[in-house]
């Protein structure tokens, strides 16, 4: 099942790389919807249930939300030491960060963009295993973990395809490292699938997983969406993606 399901992740990462070859305008719904979607399946689904596996408390706190402070600020000291958010950022904002106004031109700046494109892929991977364990924790999560990771996919494979052809005439390496962020995710669950974890390990990794999806979507998704367009609609859509969520799980249960 984890396997079959991570495919839609392989077809969303596709659709945003293409995305990313062709249009652009509606992007910012479509990242609006999806960090809705994110938040929603943080607080509705991913932190409850997580909590619900283990009543480990180390420190006096609940083993899933060390968990989940660790996934956010995990997530944040690799985008920081691989400059993933730098790599991509001025394809669609018009703002700058200090350490980006030096970074400016030239072969370094290509070959930093094919690294940030790699992480993405290491990180699409990441998200298959998280979508092979969410099963072994249930049917429910499982389906909402897939959902988190399939909506996000689409900006991963626009970012993929953006950050590895900066400043690059040739596009052969950047459809390359797209593909392989579409496939990383099938990969990732089928390693999920045939490892075994106990449920008192699994709460705490669903926690830190909720953790990163948080981060994706406060740090990431949702700074995309409202870097260039009216944020009006781009609110609405976030809304609705997590009421959506809201009643999914509420019909679940």
């Amino acid at each position: 099942m984890a396997v079959l399901v991570s495919v839609l992740a392989f077809a969303m990462t596709l659709a945003g790389g293409l995305a990313a070859m062709r249009v652009r305008d509606r992007r910012h719904l479509v990242l609006g919807l999806a960090g809705g979607l994110m938040l929603g399946v943080v607080a509705f689904d991913l932190i409850p249930e997580s909590l619900d596996m283990t009543r480990h408390r180390p420190f006096g706190v609940p083993a899933p939300m060390i968990g989940f402070a660790a996934g956010f600020v995990l997530l944040h000291v690799v985008e920081q030491a691989v400059a993933i958010h730098r790599a991509h950022e001025d394809e669609y904002a018009p703002h700058v960060h200090m350490h980006g106004a030096s970074a400016g031109a030239g072969a370094g700046e290509g070959s930093g963009g094919l690294v940030a494109a790699s992480a993405l892929v290491l990180h699409s991977l990441v998200d298959g295993l998280s979508i092979g364990l969410g099963f072994q924790s249930g049917t429910d999560v499982g389906a909402f973990v897939a959902l988190a990771v399939i909506t996000h996919d689409f900006a991963d494979g626009f970012n993929t395809f953006t950050a590895a052809s900066l400043n690059r005439a040739d596009r052969r390496p950047a459809v390359l490292l797209l593909f392989a962020d579409a496939v990383a995710p099938v990969a990732g669950a089928a390693l999920g699938t045939l490892a075994t974890v106990p449920e008192a390990v699994l709460g705490p990794y669903l926690g830190t997983f909720a953790g990163v999806l948080l981060y994706l979507a406060a740090a990431e998704i949702l700074p995309e969406a409202h870097s260039v367009h009216p944020r009006v609609m781009t609110l609405c859509a976030t809304g609705v993606g997590l009421v959506a969520i809201l009643f999914s799980v509420s019909l679940a249960r």
